[in-house]
C-alpha cells in the first residue's frame, strides 16, 4: 500500500506539473477560451439580469412539451446565441494558493485510482503507463467531448483539453508504472 501512497503522490506531482506547463508556457489550457469585454455592457446585464448564482443554458427549457414551444425553442436554438454560462453575480475571494492545493489534491486522488489499477494487472512498463494514459483519454471523452456535443464548447478547447489529458496522463503512467509493480503473470 505504501508503493500505491507513493505512486499517487508522485504521479498527482507530475500530473499537476505537466498542467502548468499545458496552460502557463504551452498554448493548451488557453485554447478557445475568450474572455467577454469588460466594457460591452455585458457584465451589466448580467448583474441587472441574474440574481441568482448557477449554470445558466441558453436558450433556456422549452416551458413545455407541446410541438409549437419545442419547434420555438429550436428556432431560438437555431438563430443563437446560446451558450452555458457558471454564473455567480457576487463575484467572491481568489486565493491562488488554495486553487492550486485543490487542483494537486484532485490530481493525487486520480492517480490513486490509476495506481490501485496498475497495482492489480500484469504488462510491461509501456503498456501500462499507456493504461494509464487511456484513463485520461477515458476522462476526456466521457465528460469534455459531452460538454462540446451538448453544450457547444469550443472545438479548439475541446481538443486542447484532449491532448492535455492524454500528455498529463501519460507523464502520470510513465511515474506510476515505474513505482507500482504489477502483478506476476501465472
Amino acid at each position: 500500500m505504501r508503493r500505491i501512497v507513493l505512486a499517487a503522490v508522485l504521479g498527482g506531482l507530475a500530473v499537476f506539473v505537466w498542467s502548468f506547463l499545458s496552460h502557463m508556457v504551452l498554448p493548451l489550457g488557453e485554447a478557445g477560451v475568450r474572455g467577454l469585454p469588460p466594457d460591452s455592457g455585458v457584465l451589466e446585464a448580467f448583474r441587472n439580469g441574474l440574481p441568482e448564482p448557477g449554470l445558466y443554458l441558453f436558450p433556456g427549457e422549452p416551458g413545455e412539451d407541446s410541438p409549437e414551444a419545442m419547434a420555438a425553442w429550436e428556432q431560438q436554438y437555431r438563430t443563437g446565441p446560446t451558450g452555458l454560462l457558471a454564473y455567480r453575480p457576487v463575484g467572491g475571494e481568489f486565493s491562488f494558493p488554495r486553487h492550486l492545493s485543490l487542483e494537486l489534491l484532485t490530481n493525487i486522488l486520480a492517480a490513486f485510482l490509476a495506481a490501485l489499477v496498475l497495482a492489480r494487472i500484469s504488462g510491461t512498463y509501456l503498456s501500462r503507463a499507456l493504461l494509464v494514459a487511456g484513463l485520461g483519454i477515458f476522462a476526456w471523452l466521457s465528460v469534455s467531448v459531452s460538454y462540446w456535443i451538448w453544450y457547444g464548447f469550443p472545438s479548439a478547447f475541446i481538443l486542447g483539453e484532449g491532448l492535455d489529458q492524454l500528455l498529463g496522463w501519460l507523464v502520470a503512467g510513465l511515474v506510476i508504472a515505474k513505482v507500482v509493480p504489477g502483478t506476476r503473470s501465472a
